[in-house]
């Protein structure tokens, strides 16, 4: 009898290792994985993919922050950062523009697409053989903490997507206790593409950029307008009179003396005091982690007397 419980005991312990074992998400041993993707396709893989192809600058960032860079056997053309990815093979992406040949040819266990490539896209590859998952844009930091998630259970780095998820979530925090002390919010104007100086395009209402400007303890110049990309008159920015600009398109070579010497914007208030800063609108324009680089950046020029 004691023989019998002795083994009724062991049997049921095993039966509550097998169940828990059961309970791991796949992602974390090594096993299948299945996820929905941004176009609502259910994505299986039989095992983290260990040769990527991203075709998004996004996409290229956060492999390499969860740590799966060497993995990475095709990146876009536009991906240019970290600065190992230039020696990666480039497969296209200019004007929109990928070679089929080449991502075939790389014999990857996945292809990463982002917003800026189209559904048919997708299909073309699939069409290929080659297997693909769709990645929404998100609409908040939440919204990067699931890309993370994501990324790092496609790749085999679940852990390490949860550890940089929990540093990015402290350091918007500390940005978002700074701020708090803030006796101001000063209008923030933010340009995207000042080729005309009479209408130069800004991010409206409902940008990241918009969230970001906020979050920064400032206040969108264009929050008024009707859409989240748009062109903002001269005479709108007269009345909404910003405090600071910022110069996304310094990148293309804007520099605060051309913008000083456009004609009515020596009447702008950030002009006249010198606060027009060149920024690197790949910090915010990106939807992956460098985007806590970019609040970071936009706290301090908005609230330098917080830092």
């Amino acid at each position: 009898m004691k023989h019998a419980r002795i083994i009724r005991i062991a049997v049921f312990l095993l039966l509550l290792m097998l169940a828990a074992c059961s309970a791991i998400p796949a992602a974390k041993d090594g096993g299948k994985i299945q996820l929905q993707d941004g176009l609502g396709r259910e994505v299986l893989l039989e095992k983290p993919a260990a040769r990527i192809i991203s075709l998004s600058p996004s996409v290229t960032e956060i492999l390499f922050a969860v740590g799966a860079g060497s993995q990475v056997v095709g990146r876009d053309t536009f991906s240019n950062y970290p600065e190992e990815v230039t020696s990666i093979q480039d497969v296209g992406g200019s004007m929109g523009s990928y070679s089929l040949e080449t991502i075939a040819s790389l014999n990857p266990d996945l292809v990463i697409a982002a917003e800026i490539n189209t559904p048919e896209q997708v299909s073309a590859l699939e069409g290929l053989g080659v297997k693909v998952y769709y990645l929404s844009n998100p609409t908040d930091l939440e919204g990067i903490y699931g890309l993370l998630q994501t990324v790092g259970a496609l790749s085999g780095h679940t852990k390490e997507a949860a550890a940089l998820t929990s540093s990015l979530k402290e350091r918007v925090q500390l940005v978002q206790q700074t701020i708090k002390k803030a006796e101001t919010k000063p209008v923030v104007f933010y340009e995207l593409d000042g080729t005309d100086p009479a209408k130069p395009w800004t991010p409206g209402p409902g940008s990241f950029l918009d969230l970001l400007i906020n979050e920064a303890g400032g206040r969108n110049a264009a929050a008024a307008m009707q859409s989240q990309w748009a062109q903002i008159s001269i005479e709108e920015l007269l009345v909404q009179n910003p405090d600071i600009i910022l110069l996304g398109d310094s990148i293309y070579g804007m520099t605060p003396e051309q913008v000083a010497a456009r004609p009515g914007w020596d009447g702008l208030r950030a002009v006249q005091e010198g606060r027009v800063y060149p920024f690197n609108d790949d910090l915010v324009s990106r939807p992956g982690p460098r985007l806590v680089d970019g609040l970071e950046e936009l706290a301090r020029l908005v609230h330098p007397e917080l830092y």
